[in-house]
């Protein structure tokens, strides 16, 4: 079980909390939550969920009993936050929806997460038909990460995508009403959520007829004016693309060119290929969006950024390579769209606590292919005899490296092996 650091500034800036709540343990914190949902004191539960927040990002290995408690009641910790998200306020129903989600990082395993997935959909969909953006968003948030840890199969995925596109893309009503068109803040949180689900998609599970009508909405929505929109359509059509599209037209072309009569293509093959030509068309231009004068420039880097990979994607099919930074895992490195939509969304949800989670939580490790840091645990005589032997055996690299480059040149050197 593992815990992100707190997030000081970002959280204390968002939901008004302080260091000093903190420090209440979890077994503390779960009695003052079981009393404020008797009494229905909303204020006392919107602090008690402010105290669970900040024991999920704490990280401290010395004092890990004080959240054991927290591991074993994780399904009832679950009843409570849905609770709130039905009842609660406004702020009451994110912080639930919020500590929902990181209850399924941190606080479940297995079957758990599973369970939690199971438990929270229904609540959540509810609160996504109605009530503040700000809660909806919470909402496909959270809905996007129980999904992305608990979900079994792609059946289970696909249902939760289901959910996200109704509000990407409403439609009529049986009864002959209408859903209402999100605000372009709910929009692109449920994009962004989509599009994070969409990266654990199998090409193998591909209808790609089924996905055409998709990719042109979504090619729409890059005429939209709000830039944030814009980018979150472009990031998922790039995903799109390089999960659901790719492998099939390559299928499709080697068997057109083993053909000897020369078969007509399938329609969703032309319209796929002349919709691509369409969307290089548009992402190019949102490439070089000029900045003049009385020209709106928020997100406008952003945007020139993120549309010039996706022309380089779908033009020459350059995928992104990125970088970040880790304090004790070197760098996180990302090289497809899969990989950056999965990075962006995980840091967008964990804001400064992704550091050490990418560090510790074994979940992202095993998404980003991380080596679990060796020197947990460990005395500080154990850590500096490690890191003597590793620092010997990369001289020993990069004196071979050094050799074989004299080699290349034609001038042999001898090195001491010692």
């Amino acid at each position: 079980m593992y815990f992100a650091g707190k997030q000081k500034k970002g959280r204390v800036e968002q939901f008004d909390s302080s260091d000093a709540e903190s420090v209440t343990s979890t077994s503390t914190a779960f009695s003052e939550l079981s009393l404020a949902h008797e009494t229905e004191d909303v204020g006392s539960l919107e602090f008690t969920l402010e105290k669970y927040l900040d024991a999920l990002y704490e990280k401290s290995f010395p004092h890990m009993s004080l959240y054991f408690p927290l591991y074993c009641r994780s399904i009832t910790l679950l009843h409570h936050y849905l609770n709130s998200v039905k009842r609660g306020s406004a702020k009451e129903a994110c912080l639930a929806a919020r500590a929902t989600g990181l209850l399924a990082i941190t606080g479940a395993t297995g079957s758990h997460t599973h369970e939690i997935m199971e438990e929270s959909i229904p609540t959540l969909s509810c609160a996504l038909k109605s009530g503040p953006d700000a809660v909806r968003i919470s909402a496909l948030d959270c809905l996007a990460i129980i999904t992305f840890v608990g979900s079994d199969n792609w059946a289970e995925t696909e249902m939760a995508m289901k959910i996200m596109w109704e509000i990407i893309h409403p439609k009529l009503l049986s009864m002959g009403g209408s859903v209402s068109k999100p605000s372009s803040s709910v929009l692109v949180a449920a994009l962004s959520a989509w599009a994070f689900l969409l990266t654990t998609m199998s090409a193998w599970v591909v209808n790609l007829e089924m996905w055409t009508g998709m990719i042109s909405f979504l090619c729409n929505l890059l005429d939209k004016d709000d830039r944030a929109v814009r980018i979150a359509a472009g990031e998922a059509i790039a995903v799109i693309f390089e999960i659901v599209v790719a492998g099939k037209l390559l299928d499709v072309t080697d068997d057109l060119e083993t053909q000897e009569d020369k078969s007509p293509k399938p329609k969703w093959f032309t319209f796929v290929m002349s919709l691509k030509e369409k969307i290089i068309s548009l992402v190019s231009n949102l490439s070089m969006e000029g900045g003049g004068k009385g020209v709106d420039k928020k997100n406008l880097n952003l945007q020139r950024d993120t549309f010039q990979k996706i022309y380089d994607f779908l033009k020459e099919g350059f995928k992104p390579k990125t970088s970040l930074k880790l304090s004790k895992k070197g760098v996180l490195q990302t090289s497809t769209w899969t990989e950056l939509v999965q990075l962006n969304f995980l840091k967008h949800f964990l804001g400064s606590g992704f550091h050490q989670h990418a560090q510790e939580n074994e979940l992202l490790i095993s998404v980003f292919g991380l080596t679990p840091d060796v020197e947990n645990n460990l005395s500080v005589s154990q850590k500096r005899v490690l890191r003597s032997s590793g620092d010997r055996e990369r001289t020993k690299e990069l004196n071979k490296e050094r050799q074989m480059a004299q080699l290349r040149k034609g001038a042999l050197i001898f090195l001491d092996e010692d």
